[in-house]
């Protein structure tokens, strides 16, 4: 006697049944089109309490953490007594693990007044030499400190023009502390600005070839400044994902840090009506460089992707 065989499933709802299962319908489950945008309002608004709330963790933070930074400083002037050599190494460790804490809130301070656009670019005319040179003075004592060279030539060809001068100083100790993480002892990075004609900047269409010859000799609209180092160098796939908030390196999984200095980065110079990007190939090196118009736009905004 022959042997019926059925066919049996489980249904969505975890019931066994028999015969020929019902496809399911393609969109099923999902809410309707005209809900769409009232879910992304939600998300939205939620994402943004939910940062405005670890910002003000983060703010609170800081008083206690400026106390325990002012505590060490004081044992450390031997003031409350002298120090043996084993207490002035824990005082330098507790010095150190301070000033990191320190700077992981910092950059979430910025990362959350970025994001809910409490912070506004402010620009006045300025020397862009001066500004970089005074960043250059900042970390000189700490690149020397692990045997890295650091290398800055001020550049007469750069005008007198508008920009926010705290927040580029914030864009290039970012990029010069990626340096400083990652280059090895032994290793050079280098500053470099220069006069730059932004295409992009100077017609709404992509320029024909005459074009291009005659915007090659007019006269420069912006500034671009980049950072070389001789590190390990980023491969190609991660070019555009190294600017994300919070991403690592899969390779740099135990480097300090949460991933938002570049991100901070990318939105400070977003909102100078800038952009930015990275050259780089695994084992040669990196080259960040970024471009600021020397007449930033009235819209110009500090959130959204490069132009």
């Amino acid at each position: 006697m022959a042997t019926v065989q059925k066919n049996i499933y489980v249904s969505q709802s975890g019931e066994e049944t028999t015969g020929t299962p019902v496809p399911p319908v393609p969109g099923e489950g999902l809410p309707p089109t005209a809900d769409l945008p009232q879910a992304y309002a939600e998300l939205q608004e939620r994402f943004q309490r939910t940062t405005n709330a670890l910002g003000s963790a983060a703010h609170d933070l800081k008083t206690p953490l400026a106390i325990l930074n002012g505590y060490v400083e004081l044992l450390q002037s031997e003031k409350l007594g002298p120090l043996n050599a084993r207490q002035r190494e824990v005082l330098g460790d507790m010095e150190a693990s301070g000033k990191r804490l320190q700077q992981f809130i910092q950059d979430f301070l910025t990362y959350s007044a970025l994001e809910t656009g409490g912070l506004k670019m402010r620009f006045e005319a300025g020397n862009l030499n001066d500004c970089l040179s005074d960043v250059c003075r900042l970390w000189s004592a700490r690149f020397q400190e692990k045997g890295l060279a650091l290398y800055f030539l001020a550049n007469d060809k750069l005008p007198v023009f508008p920009f926010d001068s705290p927040k580029l100083q914030r864009v290039i100790s970012n990029l010069l502390e990626n340096s400083f993480k990652f280059v090895p002892q032994g290793g050079t990075v280098w500053l470099h600005a220069e006069p730059n004609m932004w295409e992009r900047r100077a017609t709404a269409q992509p320029p024909t070839p005459q074009e291009r010859r005659r915007l090659d000799i007019a006269q420069p609209n912006s500034v671009k400044v980049s950072v070389s180092d001789t590190g390990p160098g980023i491969p190609a796939e991660f070019h555009q994902e190294v600017f994300d908030d919070f991403f690592r390196l899969p390779s740099n999984e135990n480097q300090e840090g949460m991933g938002l200095g570049l991100a901070i980065v990318r939105r400070l110079v977003q909102g100078m009506g800038g952009k930015v990007w990275v050259e780089s190939d695994s084992g040669a090196g990196c080259k960040f460089s970024f471009l600021i118009p020397f007449k930033p736009a009235q819209n110009v905004v500090s959130k959204g992707k490069n132009r």
